[in-house]
């Protein structure tokens, strides 16, 4: 799979942890159809490509101090810089944003380890 190929799969993993979060938690909203939904995944792919490494390496003594456990807190606040991008996207309140964090996490996990057994099988 190439460049753009794994670009796609994470916009297609991050609508769908989206469409899991906004479905699941309450006080987190996204409104509109496909298109919203595809802009607002093509906005945290982007956000997870750039600006999430740069954090991630700013923060890096905080997430070995906390055995990896201050990744959810980037996360947490990778999904609020989002929030504040993306018009169709509203989370009120932090449990919201937690618990948005946490499904989004879930779901690219088990979107990633779909997509490598599918691609180790291919080859």
């Amino acid at each position: 799979m190439g460049f753009i190929g794994k670009i796609v799969s994470h916009i297609l993993s991050n609508m769908l942890a989206l469409y899991a979060a906004a479905y699941l938690v309450t006080g987190f909203q996204l409104e509109g159809g496909f298109v919203p939904l595809f802009t607002t995944a093509a906005i945290l792919t982007l956000i997870n490509m750039f600006i999430r490494p740069v954090v991630k390496l700013l923060s890096g003594p905080f997430i070995m101090l906390t055995l990896g456990l201050f990744t959810i807190v980037v996360n947490a606040l990778m999904l609020f810089i989002l929030d504040k991008l993306s018009d169709p996207l509203t989370i009120t309140g932090y449990v919201p944003l937690l618990l948005g964090t946490l499904i989004i996490g879930v779901v690219n996990l088990l979107f990633g380890f779909g997509a490598k057994t599918v691609h180790q099988k291919e080859t």
